[in-house]
């Protein structure tokens, strides 16, 4: 053999090596991105609170959301705080500010049914009172007036209805809210008008983009 075919030989050999090695740096890196994509959704919803008949309004807020490849997601849904107000027995006006204070990330997971996608997700928060007014009449129920356990809120996509990364999707569900605590005097009274189950949650999630780690 030449060696000018032997240096040629060489070469497509290194050529062949470079692009097995550029190949293989390609689909570790391709892997490593599908194991953990970000994506931010813009939400709105309400809630309705079946003991007093009243809807809160939850958002406008910003989930962001980091998505496994298995499907599984981890978010931070921060809800903004909000003002309601019912009639108690019928007549009696009340109003108050809400605060839900998330007790730890949102989890859920993201299910393939056939070409598309639902979404399951659980949620946790204390949901705090303040500025309680009967009738226009302050109750000083302070600052720390606070269910005593964290309220689960569960919501999914409902069912005939898909998720998808890109646009979201709606997600509704239902909750049971607990005692209240550290409401002062009216803690008593707070308990006997707030807590129950068949609370009601519906939320929008929509316009999915890119995130940041």
């Amino acid at each position: 053999m030449t060696p000018t075919r032997l240096r040629r030989r060489i070469g497509r050999r290194a050529a062949t090596v470079a692009l097995a090695a550029v190949g293989t740096i390609a689909a570790t890196a391709g892997s490593a991105v599908a194991a953990d994509v970000y994506v931010d959704y813009d939400f709105n919803g309400t809630t309705n609170i079946a003991s007093t008949g009243s809807n809160v309004t939850l958002g406008p807020a910003v989930m962001y959301t980091t998505v496994a490849d298995d499907g599984t997601f981890v978010g931070d849904m921060t809800l903004p705080g909000t003002r309601t107000e019912f009639k108690l027995a019928g007549f009696i006006p009340v109003t108050a500010d809400i605060d839900f204070i998330p007790t730890k990330p949102t989890t859920g997971q993201m299910i393939r049914v056939g070409r598309y996608r639902t979404l399951t997700s659980s949620s946790s928060y204390y949901v705090r009172l303040s500025n309680i007014a009967v009738v226009g009449f302050p109750l000083f129920a302070g600052s720390q007036c606070r269910t005593k356990d964290p309220v689960l809120m569960d919501a999914n996509t409902p069912e005939g209805e898909y998720f998808t990364i890109a646009d979201g999707g709606r997600l509704t569900g239902t909750y049971t809210i607990g005692d209240f605590q550290n409401c002062g005097l009216n803690t008593w009274l707070i308990n006997t008008i707030i807590p129950g189950s068949g609370n009601t949650v519906d939320l929008q999630l929509t316009g999915g983009r890119p995130g940041t780690p």
